[in-house]
């Protein structure tokens, strides 16, 4: 019996129609149909057999789909291809090149996006400053894995009000990210964990909604694409190598090569634990390429005092140096870098993480005089100390600028 192409959900009518891509395959959606034209094409007898849904639902499974929970329809696509063993050397190789030494836990990251579709995940980045990495090609693997559940969006349709277009996509790949505002580093953030979020489309009303949504971002600016502090464990910041040798058919065998990864990933029992929200510990997937990121998103005054204080170990042969946030703001007023207290008191308290003295003590305070030199004079007041290897395990980069 012939399929109807058509659903009624609540009082309006749909036709489910498969829109062709340029790839060659068919992305199947539903279209908003009229009733008049239902009866012309088909007479209105034919109105009886549509089946009839009470609204729309959007629950994601790969393994266990259903098109209709509870009289509601689902507007979660079902993947076109079923897992089957075969050979996946081909994938194998994709997957070490893009997460390298973390090939592991890019397999779990991959499984739990096939088996646990709902479970939070970290926001994956895939940054080279390179041409030809491959970063491109892992999206479009990813959208031939996932098809009409994996959408892309440009900094400007993040940016916007409107989110109906990807709001209930399991896959929201950013790519050429360049996120200069920190209103959009804390959407993606937020929305990153969140379960719950806003739909909202144009001409309608604002709706709440389910979100399980994991965002994937490429960027060829490997230093400050996007603005995180030194606290984030959001983030998974992957440099990507450069490919030695390309081959034209690379992104053809891997799809073809689709059915048995899948087949992998159901058979395979995961490397890594279940012990955060976001799956992974911290410290997992912790990577120099975050670090990069972390630090060259500092401030200026905060890259500034650190210099100072490093440059004045070295010259006075110290390992710590004592300093009240009145001290800091003389030292970079002889750089000319604009700040004040209520900053620099936050960044030794918050950024920095130390600890003043409870009273006010006498310390040698460090100074620069009119010629340049630096000396440590008697001073008094509830001061901050900073260690030298603090420093140098987080600022090695300033002495190299």
């Amino acid at each position: 019996m012939k399929q109807i192409p058509y659903v009624r959900v609540g009082t309006s009518y749909y036709k489910r129609v498969k829109a062709p891509t340029i790839a060659g395959h068919f992305n199947e959606i539903l279209v908003h149909w009229t009733l008049d034209t239902i009866k012309h094409d088909h007479g209105k007898n034919y109105l009886s057999k549509i089946p009839k849904y009470d609204g729309f639902t959007c629950i994601p499974s790969h393994l266990e789909y259903q098109q209709e929970y509870f009289g509601f329809y689902n507007t979660y696509s079902p993947l076109s291809r079923t897992p089957v063993e075969g050979e996946i050397e081909t994938t194998f190789r994709f997957v070490k090149h893009i997460f390298g030494n973390h090939f592991e836990l890019g397999l779990d990251y991959l499984q739990i996006l096939y088996m646990r579709p709902i479970q939070v995940l970290p926001i994956l980045c895939l940054v080279s400053r390179e041409r030809s990495t491959g970063k491109s090609t892992f999206l479009k693997w990813l959208k031939a894995i996932f098809e009409n559940n994996l959408t892309y969006l440009t900094n400007d349709s993040f940016s916007s009000q409107f989110n109906a277009d990807w709001a209930n996509k399991l896959l929201i790949c950013i790519d050429e990210v360049l996120f200069n505002k920190e209103e959009l580093t804390e959407r993606i953030k937020y929305l990153s964990t969140t379960n719950i979020n806003k739909l909202e489309a144009k001409g309608k009303d604002k709706r709440e909604v389910e979100f399980f949504g994991k965002f994937i971002l490429c960027s060829n600016n490997e230093e400050n694409f996007i603005k995180i502090d030194a606290n984030e464990t959001r983030f998974w910041v992957i440099k990507v190598p450069h490919i030695v040798q390309e081959e034209t058919d690379f992104l053809e065998n891997l799809i073809k090569e689709i059915p048995a990864f899948l087949h992998f990933l159901v058979t395979r029992e995961l490397s890594s634990r279940h012990v955060t929200r976001m799956w992974f510990q911290p410290q997992q997937i912790m990577t120099k390429a975050l670090l990069r990121l972390i630090r060259n998103n500092r401030n200026r005054a905060e890259k500034e005092l650190a210099s100072i204080l490093l440059s004045a170990m070295e010259h006075l042969e110290v390992d710590e140096i004592h300093l009240c946030p009145t001290d800091a703001l003389n030292l970079l007023n002889k750089t000319r870098v604009k700040t004040d207290l209520t900053q620099l008191r936050k960044m030794l308290k918050m950024d920095w993480e130390l600890t003043n003295q409870t009273n006010s003590n006498k310390y040698q305070k460090l100074v620069i005089w009119g010629d340049g030199s630096m000396n440590l004079i008697t001073g008094k007041g509830r001061y901050f100390t900073v260690k030298k290897d603090f420093l140098t395990k987080n600022f090695d980069d300033v002495m190299t600028e």
